[in-house]
């Protein structure tokens, strides 16, 4: 894939990492290379050692929001592991986390520890490091409104940013190609353990309730769309009503219970779930007008068939 072999790197790198059972889909090729780096230091001298080379630079998370190019990724991947994924309290209302630490995690210490405010995440399978960059929310809560400050690793150091430098919106953020989030630390509010708790588990049944369970999929598939026509109906809404409950194509189906998500039934392929999100929008928009963009996230060069 690279045009010259680099130079050796400084911590342990794999070359063609097969990346398919890193994604909760379970579709998409290998990396390139790809490393598994657990401290901040290791971390800018990977980023240092990919720049150099001239490498593009990819961080994996949970896999939970992400579709992998079929065909591969070219240049670096990594995944954040060891103190890069820990939780720790550090005085009466912070969490300290590494960008590798997964949500749901998060939010089971933040109960334990009696911390209100992020309970949300219970119901985002994803990693610190994601939910910042894409501004994750759920059930009402907002990562923004508890985010304190963030760790940021570049190839010359490590920064930390409050979120007002961010630049959320929906759904997004301003990070650049070659940040990546090391840790983040959130500000939340003391209240009763098990109150919290009991929060958590109604969160669960909620989701349980309103989505799949059990299946192999990456989540939602398309934002929920601001355009008017959409008269304030979700995604899910509007493909059901264009009639993608049960669509299929090859091994990828728009799940039964709910049209917003693309169940793997069993060797699906990317360039599969792909084609199944071009007909489901395009039902969407010949129903109703409104044309609808995609939510997951993309590792290598997938390409959406309405994209210029």
């Amino acid at each position: 894939m690279s045009a010259a072999e680099p130079a050796p790197p400084p911590v342990p790198v794999q070359r063609d990492q097969p990346l398919r059972r890193f994604a909760t889909v379970r579709t998409g090729g290998s990396a390139e290379w790809f490393a598994r780096v657990g401290r901040e230091e290791a971390l800018v001298e990977l980023l240092a050692w990919a720049e150099g080379a001239g490498m593009q630079v990819a961080v994996l998370g949970s896999g939970s929001n992400l579709l992998i190019a079929d065909e591969g990724v070219a240049g670096l991947v990594i995944k954040l592991d060891r103190d890069l994924a820990a939780i720790r309290r550090e005085g009466p209302r912070r969490l300290i986390c590494g960008g590798g630490a997964r949500l749901p995690a998060v939010a089971a210490q933040a109960a334990r520890a009696g911390l209100s405010g992020i309970e949300f995440g219970v119901n985002i399978p994803g990693t610190v490091g994601g939910a910042v960059r894409m501004n994750a929310n759920a059930y009402g809560g907002q990562l923004a409104r508890v985010l304190a400050s963030v760790r940021m690793a570049t190839a010359t150091g490590v920064s930390e940013r409050a979120p007002a430098a961010l630049g959320f919106g929906y759904r997004s953020s301003a990070l650049r190609d070659g940040e990546v989030v090391c840790g983040a630390a959130f500000e939340l509010e003391p209240a009763d353990p098990e109150s919290v708790k009991a929060t958590l588990a109604e969160m669960r049944a909620m989701r349980h309730q309103a989505q799949p369970q059990g299946i192999r999929t990456f989540g939602s598939t398309f934002k929920n769309p601001e355009d008017q026509r959409a008269e304030g109906r979700s995604a899910g809404v509007l493909l059901s009503l264009a009639g993608c409950n049960g669509l299929q194509v090859g091994q990828a189906r728009f799940a039964l219970k709910h049209a917003n998500f693309v169940e793997n039934l069993g060797s699906a392929s990317t360039a599969q779930i792909v084609a199944l999100m071009d007909a489901g929008r395009r039902r969407v928009i010949e129903r109703f007008g409104v044309a609808l963009e995609p939510e997951v996230q993309r590792l290598g060069p997938v390409r959406f068939p309405w994209e210029t």
